[in-house]
């Protein structure tokens, strides 16, 4: 198994196919944002296999497919099929804003596309507006219709409560997972970049102890898909809620996961700067032992945690640089 030098298992692989995204969201890039990689530095669908399945030689057995929006690569769901079609990979996701998901869908999950985790921050057509920059509300919830039509079970809404702007809605949101049998995860706001770091969060202890008044929420030990997030259910499981907490309950001590960047960067934590070309590794030809023994030496840098609340203005880099 791969491991780093903190004793960690590193068994999931984030991979960005793309830095670009439809929507401004105010936690994520300014409007008018252009530094984006050129397409000429992408890595190919080949590469990302290549890389995929070194990662899967030594021991990784979840990838998931990131952006910016990962649906604005074109023809996504060949590199779906193929990153399926792996031996060792367990499980192949997709996070998304769902704007164009509803298109894409049925071939997505027909290449093998197991899971979808889906960011929806306000179910008021106004507030999403106001949050991603766009008039948005109907395409992402066509593309839900689509992506339960096509057999995608437990899809996760991904919600970031904001204080003053989105933080009543979260009822709301409950109300629309509960009846639509969505896992709804809050997720605390991190200084990535300009942005992030402008983002207030809210109290999402407050939020989860007036939901566990209402709902009767109780701890699950449920492993949703080998990330971060900690879940509390209904009484008779009809309801899951996940907390993620990178802050005010950081999961440093765990963490098993590194992110390939659209360029073929592997960046070895979201609140810190190591990080390790592979890309200039892949275009020189490097053999599949010269590919393995590099991504053992970039693991090794992976530091021990994130410097998120010692020194939030570290990381100016945003999110959609790095893979979600």
């Amino acid at each position: 198994m791969l491991a780093d030098q903190f004793g960690r298992t590193i068994d999931y692989l984030r991979i960005s196919v793309t830095d670009r995204c439809d929507l401004r969201c105010l936690y994520c890039l300014p409007k008018g944002f252009k530094g984006f990689q050129v397409p000429e530095h992408w890595l190919s669908f080949a590469e990302i296999t290549r890389v995929a399945a070194a990662f899967a030689r030594l021991g990784t057995r979840r990838l998931r497919l990131t952006g910016g929006e990962p649906l604005l690569r074109r023809h996504l769901p060949e590199l779906v099929a193929d990153l399926a079609a792996l031996p060792g990979i367990e499980d192949l996701s997709l996070s998304t804003n769902a704007t164009q998901l509803a298109p894409q869908a049925d071939a997505l999950r027909q290449a093998g596309l197991k899971r979808l985790n889906v960011s929806l921050d306000s179910l008021r057509p106004d507030c999403l507006a106001e949050i991603t920059g766009s008039p948005c509300l109907d395409q992402v919830l066509d593309g839900l219709r689509a992506a339960r039509a096509a057999g995608f079970q437990r899809i996760k809404i991904n919600m970031m409560p904001m204080a003053g702007l989105n933080d009543r809605d979260v009822g709301d949101m409950v109300a629309f997972c509960m009846d639509q049998g969505f896992v709804l995860r809050l997720i605390e706001a991190m200084p990535m970049g300009s942005t992030g770091r402008q983002t207030r969060g809210a109290d999402l202890q407050a939020i989860l102890k007036e939901l566990q008044g209402r709902f009767a929420l109780e701890p699950q030990a449920l492993d949703l898909g080998g990330g971060p997030a900690r879940y509390w259910s209904t009484p008779d499981r009809s309801f899951t809620l996940g907390l993620i907490t990178p802050l005010s309950q950081h999961f440093c001590a765990t963490c098993n996961r590194v992110r390939l960047a659209v360029d073929g960067t592997l960046y070895l934590c979201l609140g810190q700067e190591q990080s390790f070309p592979l890309g200039p590794l892949l275009r020189d030809g490097c053999s599949d032992q010269e590919l393995e023994i590099a991504i053992r030496r970039a693991v090794d840098l992976k530091p021990e945690k994130h410097d998120f609340c010692e020194a939030p203005g570290k990381i100016v880099r945003f999110m959609s640089a790095t893979g979600g």
